[in-house]
């Protein structure tokens, strides 16, 4: 399955890329993808955004699949379908 996935704010940095289409197997959650995407980038993307380890996302960080925060589902172990949209970004805040 193919899952497109945008990479926002600093994770962008971390990546060199804003967005790209991400191939997984059919059966795959979130973690799956964030393992994949932390195999590509190496240590500065472990280091500060996921730690594939833990199956952690760094608590200055979060992801949303199809608009929806991970929190809101079932963390990284959110199954996945062909067609998603995950987003990586930093958390924002305001006042």
């Amino acid at each position: 399955m193919k899952v497109k996935v945008h990479y926002l704010g600093m994770v962008k940095t971390y990546t060199n890329r804003g967005q790209e289409d991400m191939e997984l197997n059919e059966a795959s959650i979130l973690s799956d993808l964030l393992d994949k995407i932390a195999q590509s980038f190496g240590k500065p993307f472990n280091a500060e955004v996921y730690d594939p380890g833990k199956r952690e996302v760094k608590t200055m960080f979060t992801v949303m699949v199809n608009g929806v925060i991970m929190g809101q589902l079932n963390g990284v172990d959110t199954k996945l379908k062909d067609g998603d949209s995950v987003i990586i970004m930093p958390l924002m805040t305001g006042g």
